[in-house]
């Protein structure tokens, strides 16, 4: 596919995530870790602007000069930004506004990409597409957090559909030998650099399930007890149950003894064979605890991954977001894109039913703080 059709339909799909919202949607900030949708747009916008129009296309003219800091994300070496927390008291740039200047940094995209890039740029613009792609997924996790946190519970979009529930035939279990497996992305095409560093990592014989933890499963947790014993929890994973009075899922509800959840088309009945959805790594480590049980580490997850069934929710594992060996940092402000955040992350792979198409591979590291689960993470047991 041609740069240019690549770029109109990542862009494309932004906006088409964004269609079913109503203009107060996208100013709502819940949470810290929430971000409003329109910033979303005006942050991915500004990427192509900061690192390829601005220094690249010769006559380009910046659309708004303080955009550079509304809508720079973490970016230290770009300069000031506006604090994470209150990127919902922007009221303005209004909606309108930053769907114009999506126009325009698209126009002026689109005659830049008319001549052949460098091979420096390439590779920038592919990273600018792939970054986009990443706030697609949290365009839709962010979104859904917003209308799920509503007291009206409305829905995003009737039309969207749920995950399929998975076949309940009970987890089978996949025995792994022991050996020496080889670790990280090799060959062409893209990856972030906290995939490179192809390395070999020796793995004790294992077992792995090819299926993941279903609502049902997750249910008779609750049901035992589990969020009341501590024998199953991390100390801060303990801590964060009481603090913060977690007694399921996020999302899950028990109304007139009827166990539903928030879904795209609002409150419905819990899907009882669907993959549990909505945890974090707390949780999932609590629950494998109470099944006697553990979870993957990344290497056995990777190793495994050719011979599993993956892709319907990010999958907690147990390893910290750490360096591979030879990790070195990029210079300039794209080597803050992964590498300052490998302290206090758990790693999680796969992938998740709103990743964007062609997003996942099996080398892919996502990563969060335990304690997040606003993203669409589950749970898959390893022995």
């Amino acid at each position: 596919m041609l740069l240019k059709e690549q770029y109109e339909t990542v862009r494309r799909r932004s906006e088409q995530i964004c269609a079913p919202l109503k203009t107060e949607d996208y100013v709502v900030q819940p949470v810290v870790d929430v971000s409003p949708p329109k910033w979303h747009l005006g942050h991915t916008t500004w990427f192509f602007e900061t690192f390829i129009l601005a220094p690249n296309a010769k006559g380009y003219t910046v659309f708004d000069p303080q955009y550079n800091y509304v809508f720079n994300s973490y970016y230290e070496s770009v300069g000031a930004r506006v604090i994470r927390t209150n990127r919902g008291n922007l009221s303005r740039p209004a909606v309108e506004d930053i769907m114009r200047y999506r126009k325009h940094v698209d126009e002026a995209m689109m005659a830049f990409l008319e001549t052949p890039l460098s091979r420096k740029l390439t590779e920038l613009f592919i990273l600018g597409l792939n970054h986009e792609e990443q706030h697609q997924e949290l365009l839709y996790t962010d979104i859904k957090y917003i209308l799920g946190h509503n007291p009206l519970f409305p829905a995003y979009d009737p039309q969207h559909k749920d995950l399929t529930p998975v076949n309940n035939t009970g987890p089978a279990w996949l025995n792994i030998r022991a050996g020496m497996y080889d670790i990280g992305f090799s060959g062409d095409g893209f990856c972030f650099d906290n995939e490179l560093g192809r390395h070999a990592v020796y793995l004790p014989e294992y077992r792995i399930s090819t299926a993941l933890v279903t609502n049902t499963e997750y249910l008779d947790f609750i049901q035992a007890g589990g969020y009341q014993d501590f024998r199953y929890w991390h100390a801060e994973g303990w801590d964060w149950v009481k603090n913060n009075q977690v007694t399921t899922p996020m999302y899950w509800y028990n109304i007139d003894g009827q166990w539903v959840h928030y879904t795209w088309q609002g409150l419905r009945p819990l899907m009882p064979d669907a993959p549990v959805n909505h945890i974090s790594y707390y949780e999932a480590a609590a629950y494998a605890a109470w099944k006697g049980q553990r979870l993957p580490t990344e290497f056995e997850w990777e190793a495994a991954a050719p011979q599993l069934s993956w892709g319907q929710r990010w999958e907690w594992c147990e390893s910290a977001y750490l360096p591979y060996p030879g990790f070195a940092k990029a210079p300039g402000a794209i080597g803050e894109y992964n590498g300052k955040f490998m302290i206090s992350q758990m790693v999680l792979r796969g992938g998740s039913e709103v990743t964007s198409p062609n997003h996942s591979r099996i080398t892919y590291r996502n990563f969060f703080h335990p304690s997040l689960r606003w993203q669409f993470t589950g749970i898959r047991l390893a022995g």
